[in-house]
């Protein structure tokens, strides 16, 4: 059984950063892609960026290119993302989960909580 551990979220006006971590339980994490997904109010939840098993390749939804980077250490089973230059329409609940990378969509149906994630303009 695989949990999921957010955290790092919060109030940040415009232009600020935050970095969000993972913490997965997972005796397999080394071998999956790796990502992580936002909802904001409203909305379905949606992909923001993945990382593959061995941090050689990244992805990015098109509106964090350029502001978001997502890492990975495979020691700690840890999944962090670095975003920088945030934006009001990034406020929103961000969650991780391994990547089904033939549709980037989450590959568990477990979620964990979530941490939220609020700019202010």
């Amino acid at each position: 059984q695989v949990t999921l551990e957010e955290s790092g979220g919060g109030l940040v006006q415009a232009g600020g950063s935050l970095r969000l971590s993972c913490k997965v339980s997972l005796s397999t994490f080394n071998y999956y892609p790796m990502g992580w997904f936002r909802q904001a109010p409203g909305k379905e939840r949606e992909f923001v960026a993945s990382i593959n098993h061995n941090s050689a390749s990244t992805y990015y939804e098109d509106s964090v290119k350029g502001r978001f980077t997502i890492s990975r250490d495979n020691h700690e089973k840890v999944v962090y993302l670095q975003m920088n230059s945030l934006e009001p329409e990034d406020t929103a609940i961000y969650y991780c989960n391994a990547v089904d990378m033939t549709r980037r969509g989450a590959a568990f149906t477990v979620w964990g909580q979530g941490t939220q994630v609020t700019v202010s303009a």
